[in-house]
């Protein structure tokens, strides 16, 4: 006799079965064309946070997006130093051999990561306890020095101009990768920041000549 599900468990199974009968059936051609290869025109970096699913966002089908997460939906800038390069691996991937369009870094209101970047809170944190978070953050070390000289390091105008600062940090990292900035350059990839406020459901787009956030009519 296995063991009973967890409770968490047991809801993730029945969400299983409405998209077995909901997703999977009435889709069954859209997922015959995705058995042997995929070919998404858009790359999105989005945050790892609960709230903010880019495939329900976007209301896309399978197929549709190649979509990394992470906390705070960071890029770091292009290196060859040994290690285990994420997201790295997955903007080559995507790039290179999926050759998307666009790649669409998509911040949010009410960052966790983003507000510890602000604030600090998990400086000097073992690993396990804080610190791998702490190290990943510090990412927007340099873009916090400008947010606190303006709005200090509390108050919900500080958290949203740290968030907007990191979808704008992501997108020059990700011009630092060779690969991206040729592409960029020839008009055959287009970068694109986008935040999506948790409060009010509205996504907003960078103008990245002006540096400010409009939202989406």
């Amino acid at each position: 006799m296995t063991d009973p599900l967890s409770p968490a468990l047991d809801h993730l199974i029945s969400g299983y079965r409405r998209f077995r009968e909901q997703g999977w059936t009435p889709k069954l051609e859209r997922w015959r064309e995705l058995r042997d290869k995929q070919s998404p025109q858009v790359m999105i970096i989005a945050c790892s946070d609960s709230r903010v699913d880019p495939a329900q966002i976007f209301d896309t089908d399978p197929g549709e997006m190649f979509v990394v997460r992470n906390v705070a939906a960071m890029v770091p800038p292009f290196e060859t130093t040994p290690g285990h390069h994420g997201v790295s691996a997955a903007l080559e991937f995507a790039v290179q051999v999926l050759k998307v369009k666009e790649i669409i870094v998509m911040g949010h209101g009410m960052c966790g990561g983003c507000q510890a970047a602000l604030t600090q809170s998990l400086q000097g944190s073992e690993p396990g306890e804080g610190g791998f978070v702490a190290d990943w953050i510090a990412l927007l070390d340099d873009a916090r020095g400008p947010v606190v000289a303006q709005y200090g390091t509390t108050g919900r105008d500080a958290e949203r101009a740290m968030e907007h600062a990191g979808v704008c940090t992501s997108l020059a990292n990700l011009r630092t990768f060779p690969c991206i900035s040729r592409k960029e350059a020839k008009g055959t990839l287009r970068l694109t920041g986008a935040f999506f406020s948790i409060s009010d459901g509205l996504l907003n787009l960078l103008d990245e000549t002006s540096g400010k956030f409009h939202p989406v009519e």
